[in-house]
């Protein structure tokens, strides 16, 4: 016999319970937001309205960057909207929607970094080839299967969860709904569901880091060969890749590769994981690309010094 599902709504504990720190996390955070979603819709616009930067790695930092606005928004405005409220709550279909969209826009954030790693793999160690490998329709082609195992990634992990009987208590100590703190709730026995939640979440990390670990070795190993100058130019762009790398995967490794237990570090590492990369990504590919910043210059209209060469 099945356990009745009878629960309607989740009680959100949030990141604080003080009344000060919820007045402060609602500054910070309503900040981090609007320069996330400024930082980068302007590097969607200045990519998709430049006519030179029409590289494959151009193309991807926008879908990365359209990801990266997204991903955020799954749960943020609901977090600073609760700073606001004594009692936080959320239906159970808005639990299982925002579920679906943070690992759905997350988990494409992810492949769409290892198509950019094979993009600078290609590029670097196979120059000769590249415009061949990477024409428009393979790279349209990774960009749509990465959001395709987005997705996949995804509604696998919110059918897993929703098909679970919850019966009470319906208190997640968290500031939004995510599927350990789901699994702990459930009226029934979460092990194999558990397992694959480490095989599809946290297998999907530890491998992708892997793969990026070995590419870029790979690649730092290549440019040994290069001038100076084209070590230089190749460090500084396969630098803001590993940077990202690191930003993105390293917490949900920590978070999901483990069984299914809640730890103390939990909200803060998740926190760190949906607003800092997001938020940093445009200034990680603006500030080290020179490309980028005159294409940006040429949108604005100042010209500075590039105009004076």
């Amino acid at each position: 016999m099945g356990v009745k599902n009878n629960v309607t709504e989740f009680v959100l504990f949030g990141l604080f319970q003080s009344r000060e720190m919820q007045h402060v996390c609602f500054v910070v955070f309503s900040l981090f937001h609007v320069l996330t979603v400024l930082g980068n819709l302007l590097v969607i616009i200045t990519i998709n309205a430049s006519k030179t930067l029409n590289a494959p790695m151009y193309f991807f930092l926008s879908h990365l960057s359209f990801a990266d606005m997204c991903y955020p928004s799954a749960t943020t405005p609901k977090m600073i909207a609760d700073t606001f409220v004594e009692h936080k709550t959320i239906s159970f279909n808005g639990c299982m929607t925002q579920l679906f969209s943070a690992h759905f826009f997350g988990g494409t954030e992810i492949f769409l970094l290892t198509a950019m790693a094979y993009d600078r793999y290609v590029a670097i160690c196979r120059p000769l080839h590249y415009v061949t490998i990477m024409d428009r329709w393979k790279c349209g082609l990774l960009a749509g299967a990465s959001w395709v195992a987005g997705f996949l990634h995804s509604i696998l992990q919110t059918l897993l969860t929703v098909q679970l009987p919850f019966c009470g208590p319906n208190e997640i100590d968290n500031f939004f709904c995510d599927v350990h703190p789901l699994l702990k709730l459930a009226c029934a026995d979460t092990y194999v569901v558990g397992l694959i939640v480490v095989a599809n979440s946290g297998m999907i990390s530890l491998v992708s880091f892997i793969i990026l670990v070995i590419s870029y070795v790979v690649i730092l190993l290549n440019l040994r060969s290069r001038s100076s100058e084209g070590r230089r130019k190749a460090l500084s762009t396969c630098g803001s890749h590993i940077i990202t790398v690191l930003l993105v995967l390293v917490p949900p490794m920590f978070m999901y590769i483990r069984p299914s237990t809640t730890l103390a570090a939990d909200k803060l590492v998740i926190l760190f994981n949906i607003v800092m990369p997001p938020l940093l990504n445009p200034l990680i590919y603006t500030l080290r690309n020179n490309e980028v910043k005159n294409a940006m210059r040429k949108l604005f209209g100042v010209e500075g010094s590039m105009g004076e060469k």
